[in-house]
């Protein structure tokens, strides 16, 4: 199409292109087709693209949606082409599939390895920050699980897929309220066990320290100097 032949008045070319009216009928046919075939191939792909999916499965799921697109809309090409590539997909992820049971180095590889957040109450500070998440994010997670304070935690994991884990202490020791600054009811119902042992409001690391403001201490886990009492 020439620019010359561009107008805003034409609201036919705006709305169908070069196609006309009648492939409207056509592309819910299209569709339908599409989206029963689509249904099947994720079908056949297994429970886990229905769940929280790993990164070659969203990989998958990606390219499904780019490869529907084409064959829905576009009058000058046929459905035959969509299919195929559906299938193509589904060899490809049930092959990955494959490989990975038979060889876990493989799926270590494209996967990812599990990453440890919180360990014995404290915060790994570096990598939380390799994995980009921030406290607050992390705090949402644990307070989802019924956590209150860091020293609940025993081991936090994000896991390859992105989930996490939470394993509790069987007797929890006092660390930092997660709780809500916002909310000073909840934050009321917390109490500070021992007035000599602090915890570090970065990390959640706890130490038997004089008040803030008499010595000031650096961290040991994360070299920030920001105290704060112990709660149970």
């Amino acid at each position: 199409m020439e620019v010359s032949e561009i107008s805003l008045s034409d609201i036919k070319r705006i709305l169908m292109g070069e196609a006309p009216f009648s492939f409207l009928l056509e592309v819910v046919i299209r569709t339908l087709i599409i989206y029963f075939v689509l249904l099947v191939a994720i079908r056949l792909m297994g429970k886990r693209m229905t769940g929280q999916q790993t990164l070659t499965e969203m990989a998958v799921m990606i390219g499904l949606g780019a490869i529907i697109s084409i064959p829905a809309q576009t009058y000058d090409r046929g459905i035959l082409q969509g299919a195929l590539l559906l299938v193509l997909v589904l060899g490809f992820q049930r092959g990955t599939t494959l490989l990975y049971i038979k060889n876990h180095r493989y799926e270590k590889m494209l996967q990812g390895n599990e990453t440890l957040l919180v360990k014995n109450g404290v915060i790994q500070v570096s990598r939380l920050n390799a994995a980009k998440i921030t406290r607050e994010q992390l705090f949402a997670v644990l307070r989802n699980k019924g956590v209150t304070q860091l020293g609940q935690v025993k081991r936090l994991y994000q896991e390859a897929s992105g989930l996490f884990s939470v394993y509790t202490q069987q007797a929890p020791k006092p660390g930092l309220s997660i709780l809500p600054g916002t909310d000073k009811d909840i934050l009321q119902s917390q109490s500070h066990p021992d007035e000599a042992l602090w915890a570090c409001c970065s990390c959640g690391n706890t130490e038997a320290i004089p008040p803030p403001g008499s010595d000031p201490r650096v961290c040991k886990y994360c070299g920030r100097q920001e105290w704060e009492l112990v709660v149970l």
